[in-house]
């Protein structure tokens, strides 16, 4: 019953969940902003294949980057290994109209991570949509946990470890290894780090549930 619960609430393969939902309309808000994506080619920093693969979109060209190895037998699609923050030279080398990057910024491992992602995102093409999930959304999005984020370290290790909705049953040190891994960002930070671009938000019931950065 529980993990049906969580299913229904964000399982991407499931098509009525609600997070499938939201991505449908995510991906109508980018298909509005880049009507001509089809022409475009894209670099996406952490990202997976059969996340374009099973997308609504087709730009002209993909570029994935992600650390863990990846392979794709779609010839639009390219999968390369690499850390965002410091791509390799051959994708440092290519040329790209929009880079994309999903839910990707909130793992990246502090400030200084993140303003390198920044810098990778505005050198390597004219156009870009980041988006994250918004720090103050009442929902911690990745164990579904009201107010998670708000708690100490520790007492958010101890949650995921018990909480019903988590996608794993972790031990005390991975549990707390997960935690630390994920910082959510606020409005602030995120007009920081891309600095002239855009604002848009994601909103569920009024409430602002994730910022994306466009330009």
């Amino acid at each position: 019953m529980k993990r049906r619960l969580r299913h229904l609430i964000a399982d991407p393969a499931e098509q009525r969940s609600i997070g499938t939902s939201l991505r449908r309309k995510r991906w109508e808000m980018f298909y509005q902003r880049f009507p001509d994506i089809e022409k475009m080619r894209v670099l996406d920093l952490g990202g997976t294949v059969v996340h374009w693969e099973t997308s609504p979109i087709r730009p002209k060209s993909v570029v994935v980057v992600n650390l863990l190895p990846e392979s794709s037998d779609i010839d639009w699609i390219t999968a390369v290994e690499g850390d965002a923050c410091d791509p390799p030279a051959l994708v440092r080398d290519a040329e790209f109209d929009l880079v994309y990057s999903n839910s990707l910024i909130e793992h990246l491992g502090g400030h200084a991570r993140r303003c390198d992602f920044a810098s990778v995102v505005r050198a390597m093409a004219s156009h870009h949509w980041v988006q994250t999930p918004y720090r103050y959304f009442p929902i911690e999005p990745h164990w579904l946990f009201p107010g998670l984020q708000f708690l100490p370290q520790r007492a958010r290790a101890w949650a995921i470890r018990r909480w019903p909705l988590s996608p794993a049953r972790p031990d005390a040190e991975q549990a707390l290894r997960d935690v630390l891994e994920v910082e959510l960002l606020s409005e602030t930070e995120m007009k920081y780090y891309f600095r002239g671009s855009q604002v848009l938000k994601e909103r569920v019931l009024g409430l602002t549930k994730s910022i994306i950065m466009v330009a």
